[in-house]
């Protein structure tokens, strides 16, 4: 469906006051707010074609309503978040759970929707109806050639779909691991799977890049072939200058100082993007800043200083995207919730007084660094990210506006009850 422009304009008229009222009282407490507005105007968050129904649980999945059950479908909804928010300009795309049937027709439906392709991800962690050789036991690491090989043209097929919808980046996320002591050997595993990836690598397009995601458990429980940072590092410096490494921020050990790793990757030119999600024991997949908004805040605050400090582009030099299972959430609401949280964070880190925090960590002043930061952190910023909606045509308040309008509602009525998400 598409946003109907009265019922936006209704809802900013309502809000504009009060609107106005706090963007003042922010301007008149922060320097370079008009500085600030645009970098969030410029920022974009992909969307997963994934992320666009109901998750679940090995222990079930609970179906919502209305979800999308076609490519064409997930687009519309990726392109009424974006009417919403101005920040959610990219889809990005699961092969094979979402193969364009036409592509030059999938391109041009974004694009109407004001959206791009961002990284194209593979999957061979799971095995796909009339799929010749299982993944069971792994896929690029695989004992077996033919199961590497099949995984290997898996990859390369998801590369040419990218191609043809514009994208310029493969993500590969491997369940690859072992779950018992001597079920495989590490350093044979590593590689298999390295060379698996340099067969994909000497596929991609010159101006492409892959990106190397890692996860510290599950599936698998003893070992995961790509487990961590500095093992993801190491093959993004094997294969050459466009592999990089992909931070998923649910996929660390508990109280892992992820702020550190993505400091240290930016200084290696290693950082290639994100998946954004949060958590409180391991891979929750949760809503973006809702369990630990402070730390979500320290990593952006780690970025932009990274980034600045090598002449970066905030908006097109890494990849941002939300990684999340909505399993009890309305998905659109949840992905709304999500883009605020990192926009907030991101303003944030944008307010942090770089000179003072430098002069304060050269001087050894523990407690001046600390009230740095936080006080960036307790700024309420959201009056900016609003600014910087509504001064792209968005709503003032993106999940508030879906409630009124009764989106969800009408996308039961348009789809049906029992409208299952395709891919989940």
């Amino acid at each position: 469906m598409i946003l109907d422009q009265n019922t936006l304009h209704t809802h900013n008229d309502a809000g504009i006051k009060l609107h106005q009222q706090q963007l003042s009282h922010i301007r008149s407490v922060t320097d370079n707010t008009d500085a600030i507005i645009e970098k969030l105007r410029a920022f974009q968050v992909a969307i997963p074609s994934w992320a666009l129904g109901t998750g679940g649980t090995r222990f079930g999945r609970f179906s919502g309503a209305g979800e999308p059950g076609s490519l064409e479908e997930k687009i519309a909804d990726v392109g009424l978040l974006h009417a919403l928010n101005r920040s959610s300009g990219a889809i990005s795309l699961h092969i094979p759970w979402d193969i364009p049937s036409d592509a030059a027709a999938i391109r041009q439906l974004a694009a109407d929707h004001g959206l791009r392709f961002d990284a194209v991800n593979s999957n061979t962690f799971q095995d796909q109806p009339g799929q010749q050789h299982s993944y069971k036991f792994g896929s690029l690491q695989h004992t077996d050639k033919a199961v590497r090989k099949q995984a290997i043209e898996h990859n390369i097929e998801v590369i040419r779909h990218g191609v043809e919808l514009g994208s310029d980046s493969l993500t590969v996320w491997l369940s690859d691991g072992s779950s018992f002591p001597g079920q495989l050997s590490f350093r044979k595993a590593f590689s298999r799977t390295l060379e698996s990836l340099e067969e994909i690598y000497a596929a991609l397009p010159d101006n492409w890049k892959v990106f190397v995601e890692y996860k510290a458990f599950e599936p698998n429980f003893y070992s995961m072939t790509v487990g961590d940072w500095g093992q993801s590092l190491l093959f993004a410096n094997k294969l050459g200058p466009k592999a990089y490494t992909l931070v998923d921020l649910g996929h660390h050990l508990p109280n892992a100082n992820i702020e550190q790793i993505v400091a240290l990757l930016l200084q290696e030119g290693k950082l290639g993007g994100f998946h954004f999600n949060d958590s409180k024991y391991g891979d929750d997949d949760l809503t973006v800043g809702s369990i630990n908004p402070y730390q979500l805040f320290l990593i952006f605050q780690e970025l932009v200083d990274g980034m600045d400090a090598r002449g970066m582009n905030h908006a097109r030099d890494l990849g941002w995207m939300i990684d999340a299972s909505h399993n009890i959430k309305d998905p659109l609401e949840d992905l709304l919730q999500s883009v605020e949280a990192i926009q907030l964070a991101y303003a944030q880190a944008l307010l942090v007084d770089s000179v003072a925090l430098e002069h304060a960590r050269n001087n050894n002043d523990v407690a001046q660094a600390q009230e740095i930061l936080q006080d960036a952190y307790r700024t309420d910023v959201r009056a900016l990210v609003a600014e910087a909606r509504l001064q792209d045509g968005g709503a003032l308040q993106p999940l508030r506006l879906f409630r009124e309008a009764g989106i969800r509602k009408q996308l039961i009525k348009q789809r049906g009850e029992r409208s299952v998400a395709t891919g989940l």
